[in-house]
């Protein structure tokens, strides 16, 4: 794939000071062999690690405390120990939602959008800067889906994550602006990288990743509004698309204009509703602070979000990212600040307003982030703090009230107690749609599980699929906690318990109650084979189980 950066250019100076932060020096060695002793006779971790710094590098991370374990492992100095491993495994949380994400970003491409707000670097896809995280690994790659992908999953692995179950995360940009054949080889090339081989065609790609040892679970991919169409949509399968992410921004017209956003509230309905009879997952991305508005429109654009169909509305996202307008030398809306037309909020009102909004979400939605990942050095005016989820957290717990959003209520790490488990289906109507969330619970309303099951309400489909004809579509299955690698069995975990198998039965209770005749669902490339061995069938574009025939066979048991 070719490049269209120069090959002479000079490194990103936050990039080349990473790389130099990640070398690991004989004495980081020693050190770190002192440590993980200590720390496996049952000295606290944090409290070790703070005890041996290493001159002029200060404390031993844990992405150094790993590589130096499974080397000792590997040379029979140390015994594999997985207690000590879980004591020492970098950022457990990125891994406690069941799937390991990958994210990787596309080569700089032209934009269809105009958007006043978005940062712009050549060098970068539109809206991105170049030392942001992902972005500096993207571009230290070159922008290489394989390279970024292998890169990627060898972190995960010296830091102690599985890496069996890779939801994958296409950045950049509006994905389905870019050349098809652009995207067929991209999303091949990332494949390559979890197959470990390279394959001839995205087909084969696909074939192979069906029982890798690095399987997609998901793939992610976020684009605009406008740049949706049936078409698109049936491509984006074939690439083995699972989720989508869309720029809807804000739920007002006028504030769309100014902010030259391009786009109208009813071609973002559209594009929600056709997405969602497709069966995608849907994360939308939602600005408070925009030009023009104020906190007070903002709480009201946001309710605006769950309004249900009877209501004209009905976006109902699955998940959302709220990214509060950042104020950036290199985009438009940095002129209208000079001009004295554009107000940043204060770090206070942010944390205030996005408290209020977190204790109003649905409990079928996840707030997955609430800020970008933009260095505080590039924020010429407005809030700077990058701990703002925290005291949002803070916020809501100082005034008494809670969050009901997935992420809130994730299981997480915690042992799972089946008898202290119940299902709890929550019935709401997006445009064009019937939704059930069908949760497994704790009784304390712990997370275990779910499965977003969509009954189709549209007489004029914008989609004429054979796989959805007549069905209900499981879009959704999700069981969470640390992941497990495919095939272990630990006791206690969520994963690997049965849930799953659970959600589907009480679905299909739901689609024949609902007067379907199949049950289709959006399989991504990696899970085709669970779904093969619970009765589903593969079609075109989803795999199906005929509801009739099921049923039959249940009840033709002999005696």
């Amino acid at each position: 794939m070719a490049s269209n950066l120069p090959k002479d250019r000079a490194k990103i100076k936050d990039v080349a000071e990473w790389e130099k932060a990640r070398k690991i020096t004989p004495d980081m060695v020693e050190t770190a062999k002192i440590i993980l002793r200590e720390i496996q006779a049952g000295e606290d971790t944090f409290k070790t690690i703070r005890r041996y710094p290493v001159a002029k590098r200060g404390n031993i991370s844990k992405h150094v405390l790993v590589t130096v374990y499974r080397a000792m492992v590997e040379s029979g100095e140390i015994e594999e120990d997985e207690a000590l491993l879980a004591k020492i495994r970098m950022k457990p949380m990125r891994t406690l939602s069941g799937v390991t994400t990958v994210t990787v970003l596309t080569r700089p491409y032209p934009c269809p959008g105009k958007c006043i707000f978005c940062p712009s670097d050549a060098r970068m896809p539109k809206s991105y800067l170049p030392d942001e995280p992902g972005a500096a690994r993207a571009y230290q790659n070159d922008f290489d889906p394989y390279l970024q992908v292998q890169s990627r999953i060898n972190t995960y692995q010296a830091v102690g994550h599985p890496t069996n179950k890779i939801e994958l995360l296409i950045l950049g940009g509006s994905w389905t602006y870019y050349p098809e054949a652009y995207q067929k080889e991209f999303v091949q090339r990332c494949l390559d990288a979890m197959n470990g081989l390279d394959s001839s065609s995205l087909e084969e790609a696909q074939r192979i990743n069906e029982t890798s040892e690095c399987r997609n679970v998901g793939l992610v991919v976020e684009t605009r509004p406008d740049e949706i169409n049936a078409e698109r949509l049936l491509f984006l399968r074939k690439l083995g698309v699972t989720k989508i992410q869309l720029g809807i921004q804000s739920l007002n017209d006028e504030i769309l204009a100014v902010n030259r956003r391009g786009h109208t509230v009813k071609q973002a309905l559209e594009a929600t509703a056709l997405c969602r009879e497709a069966g995608f997952k849907l994360v939308m991305h939602w600005m408070p602070n925009l030009l023009g508005t104020t906190a007070e429109m903002d709480k009201e654009d946001f309710a605006r979000l769950w309004l249900e169909s009877d209501s004209g509305l009905g976006f109902c996202p699955d998940e959302l990212k709220i990214y509060p307008t950042q104020l950036l030398e290199n985009s438009d809306l940095y002129q209208q600040w000079k001009n004295g037309l554009y107000h940043p909020y204060d770090t206070d009102t942010l944390i205030s307003l996005i408290a209020g909004l977190k204790m109003t979400v649905p409990r079928y939605c996840r707030i997955n982030r609430i800020i970008r990942d933009i260095p505080s050095h590039h924020i010429v005016a407005g809030s700077t703090r990058s701990s703002l989820r925290m005291d949002v957290q803070k916020l809501v717990k100082r005034s008494g009230g809670s969050c009901k959003c997935i992420r809130c209520r994730e299981i997480r790490g915690q042992a799972v107690d089946q008898e202290d488990l119940t299902i709890q289906d929550t019935v709401y109507y997006p445009a064009h749609a019937k939704e059930h969330f069908l949760e497994i619970v704790t009784s304390k309303d712990k997370l275990i599980g779910y499965l977003r099951l969509s009954i189709p309400l549209q007489t004029d489909p914008g989609l004429d699929i054979d796989d959805l004809r007549d069905a209900a579509i499981i879009r959704e299955i999700h069981i969470y906690g640390q992941s497990v690698d495919v095939g272990s069995n630990v006791e206690g975990a969520a994963q690997h318990s049965g849930f799953g198998k659970t959600l589907i039965e009480k679905a299909k209770e739901i689609a024949i109650l609902e007067g379907k005749k199949r049950l289709s669902v959006i399989a991504a490339i990696g899970t085709r084979n669970y779904y093969l061995a619970r009765g589903f069938s593969d079609g075109t574009y989803y795999m199906t189980l005929d509801l009739e025939s099921d049923a039959a066979a249940e009840t033709d048991i002999p005696c």
